[in-house]
């Protein structure tokens, strides 16, 4: 298998890169006044805008280069296949394969029709949230649901939880959705406190159904559930379970008819497609689900069918590319100037860092070169009052999506006008800067002392020269918030074969839940093994002398 290093294209990008480090976007703007038409896609809802990174013509030719020398189409065309390219696991990734909705052909794994299995889902999924909505599904005192409770951690909530987030106001309020994700018993208690039992449902989340965090917090609603209806039966009523593995579930005592499938082929991070969406479904309608899976099966087609040079995932994947491995960027913002999608930060966050967040090859190798950048970020607005002094001015080069809408979900004269010019604002103030020359004069139109002058205008120079990518919706809704989505799961699968990064393994949390399972034992039997450091040693044996 061929070292990225060794290839034409990456040795090329080297080079431009040490080039370009010179150069300033004002100076290309300056020189191509079609700039923004040579680099922006355009999709029939949906708008990139890359001009804003230290790109041309050249660059641009040299990564999709790099992207043919690395082979992106055929590995493309292995995921979509159902090929075993989860190497580290010998998993299919089949993520795009729930929203097939349109396509009847069988997608044939291993002997299976995973089509059909994903449609027989996705019928007994709206049966299902039509007997809740409908008020049909009764709890153990005859009452109907008004309110899901959906415990999951990781994939199994963010994303979900960041779906109804950002298309409440498409909820017609049949039910009211509430997430639990963390093992502080704090967080149950406050979703728990002002709720009727007899009305909750719960959707307990997990791949394994072994999660510690997920398995804590479905016991601590069953006791809950069970003390109120003195009824260990009444579970059967309230709880209902999405997982690859029925048999655990069945222990914790979930009904067989109440457990929905997933499959070893579906990483969490990627799950929000299947049952593990239940919550959007039961939120929304099932209507708006499928809503949500054509706009990611637009995409899918999108990234299939569109040249690499127009296609919008595989050039964000690009530029990402660029912008880390080649001019050593080491984190990348997402900044949504939607209200909507305050935690898209946090969702993607997790898509991106805990798939391509390593630094060992297929082969398992080291890589010596930089991989992909930590993800971090906040809606806009906060962010302009937080932390971009540091995008602006800091030593550190930060590049940044910047994403937002046309039109406003909630319409409040002036507001979305007020917010989109800050949108439109930041990005040019992060390309173009001001330089000492302008800032004098603009101190000295302002009928400043030269004294004054001298001591401030250091501090008011931002250098510039900032990288943003934008993205543009027409509208958020469950179409276009699916296709965006969509856009950056392909952009992380195109990142990692270009850096030969196995995208959708995550050996680096298992780690931790394997010490955590141990230590939790030795503080519940106050008894710690000789064999830690005497640091986590003595931060035991503190809590459990204080304690």
């Amino acid at each position: 298998m061929s070292d990225r290093q060794t290839l034409a294209s990456w040795k090329k990008l080297k080079q431009l890169a040490l080039d370009k480090k010179s150069q300033h976007m004002n100076t290309l703007f300056a020189n191509d006044s079609k700039r923004f038409e040579k680099f922006s896609i355009e999709l029939p809802n949906l708008l990139l805008d890359y001009s804003k990174n230290l790109i041309d013509c050249e660059t641009i030719d040299s990564l999709i280069a790099l992207a043919e020398e690395t082979e992106v189409c055929q590995w493309r065309t292995k995921m979509f296949a159902g090929d075993k390219i989860n190497k580290t696991e010998e998993r299919a990734v089949l993520h795009t394969a729930l929203r097939r909705l349109n396509n009847d052909e069988p997608l044939i794994v291993d002997g299976e029709n995973i089509t059909e299995q994903v449609q027989q889902q996705l019928k007994k999924m709206e049966g299902f949230v039509n007997k809740v909505r409908e008020g049909h599904w009764l709890g153990y005192s005859g009452k109907r649901i008004t309110d899901i409770v959906n415990i999951g951690v990781g994939g199994s909530n963010l994303g979900p939880q960041m779906v109804t987030e950002a298309l409440k106001h498409y909820s017609d309020g049949a039910v009211n959705v509430h997430y639990v994700s963390n093992v502080d018993g704090a967080q149950i208690v406050e979703v728990l406190r002002p709720l009727d039992p007899q009305n909750v449902l719960f959707i307990v989340s997990s791949k394994t159904f072994t999660t510690t965090e997920t398995m804590t917090n479905a016991k601590t609603a069953m006791k809950w559930l069970t003390s109120a209806s003195f009824d260990e039966k009444s579970v059967a009523k309230h709880f209902v379970a999405v997982t690859a593995h029925k048999e655990n579930a069945m222990n914790l005592g979930i009904e067989e008819q109440n457990i929905f499938g997933m499959w070893d082929w579906v990483g969490g991070r990627f799950s929000l497609w299947s049952a593990i969406g239940l919550a959007i479904a039961l939120d929304l309608g099932f209507d708006k689900f499928i809503e949500l899976l054509d706009g990611a099966s637009e995409m899918d087609q999108h990234f299939i069918h569109a040249p690499l040079r127009d296609n919008m995932p595989t050039i964000m994947a690009l530029i990402s590319v660029w912008n880390t491995t080649f001019l050593g960027a080491r984190s990348q913002a997402i900044l949504p100037y939607d209200q909507t999608l305050h935690m898209l930060s946090a969702y993607l966050q997790q898509a991106e860092m805990e798939s391509n967040g390593k630094s060992v090859t297929w082969d398992g190798n080291e890589v010596d070169y930089a991989t992909v950048p930590s993800i971090w970020g906040e809606l806009g607005i906060n962010g302009q009052h937080a932390f971009y002094q540091y995008l602006h001015q800091s030593n550190n080069v930060v590049p940044a999506d910047f994403i937002g809408s046309v039109e406003s979900v909630t319409p409040v004269f002036g507001h979305h006008e007020t917010l989109m010019a800050n949108f439109f604002a930041q990005t040019q103030a992060l390309m173009a800067g001001v330089n000492e020359e302008q800032v004098r004069a603009d101190l000295k139109a302002k009928g400043r002392t030269p004294d004054y002058i001298d001591k401030v205008a250091p501090h008011k120079v931002h250098k510039g020269n900032r990288p943003t990518n934008t993205i543009l919706l027409k509208r958020i809704d469950p179409k276009t918030l699916g296709s965006l989505i969509a856009a950056y799961e392909h952009k992380i699968f195109v990142q990692g074969i270009i850096l030969q990064i196995c995208s959708f393994d995550q050996w680096g949390v298992e780690l931790g839940k394997g010490l955590a399972a141990e230590i939790q034992q030795e503080l519940e039997n106050n008894s710690i093994s000789a064999k830690h450091d005497c640091s986590t040693a003595s931060l035991m044996k503190f809590y459990l002398e204080a304690n």
